[in-house]
């Protein structure tokens, strides 16, 4: 499938008065702006799933460093609460995800994942550092 990522990824990130930068073909990040001034970078990046053999698209934001005093089970719990978004663990990192696989998905479902994940990684960020960092 031909699809230009970067060229939605900016023309999404104008649409919200976000900023884009991008970094390859295939990977790219949008400072989504959200309420009170808050700010979130969502990462985009468009990779091979190994296990299915699709193209697909993951959205990402840092939320904070991992550390023991995290409740993990909070976290899985508030994965329950989402449809895109959930709570991982990467490199040391708590960070928010959403996927889905580029043959399935319209760019308004994509824009609903960045929003999701942007507000929710925020929520947390705020609720685990009380900062705006990422």
């Amino acid at each position: 499938m031909d699809y230009n990522f970067n060229e939605f990824m900016e023309k999404f990130s104008e649409e919200i008065g976000g900023q884009f930068s991008e970094y390859d073909q295939s990977k790219s990040v949008i400072i989504v702006p959200l309420e009170e001034n808050r700010f979130q970078a969502v990462l985009g990046v468009i990779k091979h799933n190994e296990k299915f053999n699709k193209t697909g698209i993951e959205f990402s934001s840092k939320v904070c460093p991992f550390s023991d005093n995290i409740d993990c089970k909070q976290l899985i719990i508030e994965n329950s609460k989402t449809c895109h978004a959930k709570f991982v663990i990467v490199d040391d990192f708590v960070k928010v995800e959403g996927s889905t696989f580029l043959e399935t998905v319209k760019e308004e479902g994509l824009k609903e994942i960045i929003k999701e994940v942007a507000q929710l990684a925020d929520e947390w960020e705020l609720k685990l550092t009380g900062l705006d960092v990422n």
